[in-house]
């Protein structure tokens, strides 16, 4: 530095004494190397800091209970849930912190078609928060039955746990009130034929008077599971009388006449079930059981319950009603019926074209009852392709199926065709071009 000089020119002296080409040129394989690794650093650093975190798929530790969907009105859900298993997937820690309250198991019911059979549904996993979802649901359907709701009116009849004490004997039952309603999913309610009230005699021959809650039973006897009685319980009066001349004997239905065609008896059962009679000991002793008058069941179509006397020997009287009720059950019977050709129309053809079909029929099962069937016309059925807004080509398309309400199509073959599509437009002729006149 030059002593006495001004700053300004001590710095115009430095900036000279600087090789600027040496100073960006020189070792520059060796910076181009450091700058390189500089990007790689911050391009690895970046990657790794928003990298998002490792998944990882785990089965949950505990069981699911699943929980009993809601259900439309005038229908009946009839299943076992339980419980269900659940594998997990997502970050290890929000896997790891799903608990047992962040996880909600139902059943999805949209599918199913109403009846008595059971079908598969499947389960659904809801899980509270986003970071977590669900692979599989162990298992991931179970069988349930979603049935219509019924009801049906029926008389309360006694079910006598023991006998009275000896030389004693019971008089028919009363009850208030008489009749209760059995309501729960059609084929359980179906099944109940008669509706019990059990009671049990004492050591003393005294009337027996009990508040007890009625028992549905099928026809063999057995309790019919899930439906429901209303009222729940029933006031049942039972007098206690000597048993030196009467006998309580079982009530036997006849019948008489066909049922109409394609229809069938299910089931017959008398209101009540047993009748106490009395008279001479040599006459009530040899007594079995007491007919109802004939019912004629000729024609029938559906069920129907007759008020018929009861029958007895000469020297017999009843105790109590001198009528009973006889129920008669009849059903249709199910069946199927082919339609073999059923021509396939073609529905919105546009203007100006042709259609063909190949093939052009298609075979066709229904499924219903047999009275619904054999009332079918052969023109019941038909076929149709839509081809709308199609132009000329070649297409297999669908074939929609119009059966008449009350049937089912069971089998329908084959269920696509082949449409050729083409224009019926003429084609113009062409101008012919004017012979030259000779010079």
């Amino acid at each position: 530095m030059i002593r006495g000089a001004p700053v300004g020119e001590v710095a115009l002296a430095l900036w000279r004494r600087i090789d600027v080409r040496r100073l960006f040129l020189g070792d520059l394989a060796l910076k181009g190397a450091a700058i390189g690794v500089a990007v790689l650093l911050f391009v690895w650093a970046t990657l790794i800091y928003n990298a998002p975190p490792p998944e990882v798929t785990q089965l949950f530790d505990g069981r699911i209970p699943v929980e009993r969907p809601d259900v439309p009105s005038g229908f009946v859900l009839r299943a076992q849930l339980g419980d269900v298993g659940v594998r997990l997937r997502g970050p290890e820690d929000a896997v790891r912190a799903v608990g047992q309250q962040q996880l909600r198991a139902t059943i999805d019911i949209g599918g199913l078609v109403p009846g008595p059979s059971v079908q598969e549904a499947p389960v659904r996993i809801a899980v509270a928060g986003d970071r977590v979802r669900v692979v599989e649901v162990i298992p991931a359907t179970m069988p349930i039955r979603l049935e219509r709701r019924m009801e049906r009116t029926l008389v309360v009849q006694p079910k006598l746990a023991n006998e009275p004490p000896p030389g004693f004997q019971a008089a028919p039952a009363t009850f208030r009130p008489k009749e209760v309603t059995v309501g729960g999913p059609e084929s359980a309610v179906a099944n109940v034929v008669a509706v019990l009230a059990s009671v049990r005699f004492g050591d003393a021959p005294v009337d027996l008077v009990q508040d007890v809650r009625p028992t549905p039973v099928d026809a063999n006897g057995q309790v019919v599971e899930g439906v429901e009685i209303d009222p729940a319980a029933v006031l049942v009066t039972i007098e206690v009388r000597s048993s030196a001349t009467t006998r309580t004997v079982p009530i036997l239905w006849q019948l008489r006449g066909d049922v109409a065609t394609g229809y069938w008896i299910s089931r017959v059962a008398t209101e009540p079930l047993v009748v106490t009679v009395s008279g001479a000991r040599d006459v009530i002793a040899s007594l079995e059981r007491i007919e109802t008058a004939v019912v004629d069941v000729g024609g029938l179509t559906a069920g129907r319950t007759f008020t018929v006397p009861l029958v007895f020997p000469e020297g017999v009287r009843v105790l109590g009603e001198q009528q009973v009720r006889v129920g008669v059950t009849v059903v249709a019977l199910i069946g199927t019926r082919p339609f073999p050709l059923v021509a396939v129309q073609p529905v919105n053809v546009g203007t100006e074209l042709g259609i063909s079909i190949e093939p052009g029929s298609v075979a066709v099962v229904l499924s219903g009852t047999v009275p619904m069937l054999s009332s079918l016309g052969s023109d019941a059925v038909s076929a149709a392709v839509d081809v709308g807004g199609r132009g000329p080509g070649t297409y297999v398309l669908d074939v929609t199926l119009r059966a008449p309400s009350g049937v089912t199509v069971q089998s329908l073959q084959p269920s696509r065709v082949a449409v050729t599509i083409r224009s019926t437009r003429p084609t113009p002729s062409p101008t012919p071009s004017p012979t030259p006149t000779p010079p």
